[in-house]
């Protein structure tokens, strides 16, 4: 688009900042990056519901208090229900109508592909040029109907944005009969302008997470002895999910604490799937039409309704080294916890993304991880982090051991995230 009197409008599509956990973080923190640009008019449509209403979750955030988009023009719009095709509908006809140049979309759940493809289907048709954000392709469980769901809907994309190679090969093998075509940042795009070939991938890696930041007044020490923390402190951060393995975390943790007695770990997050009053009849109806949803499309090892990490804790007698916090908190709090902590662990089980990762490096915290997904891209092993061996729990010790004999200084981690900015992930967009 040529000449400085004409506004680019923008749109992206994902859980506005109501609502719990990375993605609502991450499009909160994209629209804000756009809107910074000049000449740029940024509106972000949200869900209303994410997912059916079967789902036994509380989804809202009600805690925190801040306004996320004050001091900015993004506008926000609660437009797409899950359950309501009359909100697909509408949500078509207001991005029609606000005519813009490009539309993108956060993908990161296979369930909402029906929705989403409903609406991307029909924006593309309109000559609306869409992106896919795509945090992953290939889902935890990975199942026929998972791969189903992926591929009718981000089919009905002009590009496609990863944050890891592996997520190019995921594509690939999803899609074998299509030509992907790969552009970093700065390149330009060598595809042949009328060919509809090869559908273009922009590699870009997920930013460090500006709101979330270090608070200098804050007394670490002070909230520190009120937790009873160690000296060396361990932090896992983040809903409690399977797939995340933090009973690797504690069963490495319990090797640990076998050596030295000057270390702890804090457990900060939700129990995914115990957010709402088991007592009251509407979940209880919730949980059981979700359980045969379940036994239909799940195998039984990716169930993890039952999923209890935290009773390893009194399994191993290590309670007095161990703090959990098991509820959600609010983005005002973040900071404190990564603050009194000295290492972040994400031994996940398979290769997922993690906005985690980026929240740490705004606090200059090293990352012990293990070698899945794009943590092998991010992390350089004995420079910013360590990678371990997953599902080995010998490994991690071993690695939380070398991160307090060897300690990584902060300004590594600094340096390797320097590019990573909300300012250019957004400026790529732009570009392209």
């Amino acid at each position: 688009m040529s000449g400085r009197n004409l506004v680019r409008k923008i749109i992206t599509i994902g859980p506005g900042p109501q609502f719990k956990g990375g993605i609502a973080n991450y499009n909160t923190s994209l629209a804000k990056a756009l809107d910074k640009h000049e000449n740029t008019e940024v509106h972000l449509v949200s869900w209303t519901q994410q997912y059916p209403a079967i789902v036994p979750r509380d989804f809202i955030d009600r805690k925190s208090k801040s306004d996320q988009f004050a001091g900015t023009d993004v506008k926000v719009h609660y437009l797409l229900n899950y359950n309501n095709p009359l909100s697909w509908q509408k949500t078509v006809r207001f991005i029609k109508n606000l005519q813009p140049d490009k539309v993108i979309i956060q993908w990161a759940l296979t369930i909402q592909g029906i929705p989403l493809g409903y609406v991307a289907r029909r924006l593309q048709k309109a000559g609306i040029q869409v992106f896919f954000d795509l945090h992953n392709v290939a889902q935890k469980e990975n199942s026929n109907l998972d791969k189903w769901l992926t591929r009718l809907c981000i089919c009905f994309s002009d590009t496609h944005i990863i944050h890891s190679l592996k997520t190019l090969d995921e594509l690939q093998t999803l899609f074998p009969d299509k030509g992907f075509h790969l552009v970093h940042p700065g390149e330009a795009d060598s595809r042949d302008v009328n060919s509809t070939a090869e559908i273009r991938v922009l590699k870009l890696y997920h930013p460090v997470y500006d709101m979330f930041r270090p608070d200098p007044s804050f007394d670490i020490e002070v909230f520190k002895a009120s937790l009873g923390l160690k000296k060396h402190v361990f932090l896992f951060f983040g809903f409690i999910r399977k797939y995340k393995g933090l009973h690797h975390v504690i069963e490495a943790f319990n090797l640990l604490s076998q050596q030295r007695d000057d270390v702890s770990l804090l457990i900060v997050g939700e129990l995914f799937w115990k957010t709402l009053d088991r007592k009251k009849l509407s979940t209880r109806i919730k949980n059981a039409v979700f359980g045969v949803a379940k036994k239909l499309f799940l195998k039984k090892e990716d169930d993890e309704q039952d999923y209890r990490p935290l009773d390893l804790i009194n399994k191993y007698g290590i309670e007095d080294r161990v703090v959990a916090i098991t509820e959600f908190v609010s983005n005002e709090d973040v900071h404190k916890y990564f603050q009194v902590s000295d290492v972040l662990t994400l031994f996940y089980l398979d290769p997922a993304p993690s906005g985690v990762a980026s929240i740490a490096y705004n606090f200059g915290m090293p990352i012990l991880a293990t070698g899945v997904g794009h943590f092998p891209e991010i992390i350089k092993h004995g420079y910013n982090g360590y990678l371990v061996e997953p599902g080995n729990p010998a490994s991690m010790a071993e690695m939380m051991l070398q991160s307090i004999d060897s300690p990584i200084p902060a300004d590594n981690v600094y340096a390797t995230s320097a590019e990573m900015s909300w300012d250019n992930y957004a400026s790529a967009i732009l570009e392209h």
